[in-house]
């Protein structure tokens, strides 16, 4: 059935609605000649008189009373559908798939998921993905959140972090035990807990700089580090840390939250790098849900915040 098809059933249903080409034709905001035209149209092509005509009345004969009663359930079902659709697009609902590493989901998300699913309960928020650029689109995936070298050509992208500055990180037990290093070359001296990354399986090196540049991560000399201690997990490396096992390589916003609770202590602070930060990006060939346009939003003042909240609590500790 054509477009044009369907058109003409709706306005067929309006008319033998109300008997009456004016009233059906206020609905539909058409002219009464249009809409008596069309008619006149829909029974040329279907070969069969639909309505008797009066001056006074207009009333359905019987061919007319059985299209009405066939086709009056799947025009009803259409118009469901459609307003169901609307609902999508106009209201936050349904499945919001997200490819973000989990370190990176708690860096951009975290702050801001409660918020999120509690204004959108209607909103089911997936989280997947691992470290490594992806076909986001063929993986079925909504949106991405990751550093630039991420995105593709095609993709829209929106900053979702300022520049990420590096932190290294020991206990004080630890450091009961080990002097603290001050340079890159005292590191050879330590217990470093090395970081593999899950998808490469290759070991995350130690990148240092002593200059306030913000920088790629392949733009900074590696440090050789050794240490008896390798997780796939940043959080599980400060953790380590925090139990006085060594030295961790992790991030400033996730070990900030311990060397306030003086858990961790910083150390080399001028020779910890910033880099460029994370970006959510997602294909600017489609349109796009009313679920990732609120999280898009809401991301976006998370970012402008200067005051964002830090984590609320500290992972196993007790």
């Amino acid at each position: 059935m054509s477009r044009m098809d369907l058109n003409d059933f709706t306005a067929f249903i309006a008319v033998a609605d109300h008997r009456s080409f004016r009233v059906a034709a206020e609905q539909l905001d058409v002219t009464t000649s249009a809409l008596s035209h069309r008619m006149r149209q829909l029974e040329e092509r279907l070969g069969v008189r639909l309505l008797h005509r009066t001056t006074r009345s207009v009333s359905l004969t019987d061919a007319g009373r059985d299209l009405l009663e066939q086709c009056r359930p799947g025009i009803d079902q259409i118009a469901r559908a459609v307003d169901t659709l609307k609902q999508h697009r106009d209201q936050p609902t349904g499945r919001l798939a997200l490819y973000v590493h989990p370190l990176v989901a708690q860096i951009v998300l975290g702050p801001i998921w409660r918020t999120f699913l509690t204004t959108f309960p209607d909103v089911r928020l997936e989280i997947g993905g691992v470290t490594g650029p992806t076909d986001i689109v063929a993986k079925g995936f909504d949106a991405g959140i990751g550093p630039r070298e991420f995105v593709a050509l095609d993709m829209k992208t929106v900053r979702v972090t300022p520049p990420l500055r590096t932190a290294i990180v020991g206990s004080p037990d630890y450091f009961s035990r080990n002097p603290p290093p001050r340079m890159p070359a005292d590191l050879k001296n330590h217990n470093c807990i090395q970081l593999r990354l899950p998808t490469t399986h290759k070991l995350l090196q130690w990148s240092l700089s002593s200059d306030d540049k913000v920088r790629s991560l392949s733009e900074v000399p590696a440090v050789p580090v050794s240490g008896n201690l390798t997780v796939e997990d940043m959080d599980l490396a400060v953790r380590a840390a925090v139990d006085g096992v060594g030295l961790a390589l992790t991030l400033e916003s996730l070990a900030d939250i311990f060397v306030r609770s003086g858990h961790l202590v910083r150390v080399m602070e001028k020779w910890c790098p910033s880099y460029e930060g994370f970006y959510l990006f997602y294909s600017g060939q489609r349109q796009v849900p009313a679920a990732l346009r609120a999280l898009i939003n809401l991301v976006k003042v998370s970012y402008r915040d200067k005051t964002r909240e830090k984590r609320p609590n500290v992972p196993f500790l007790g």
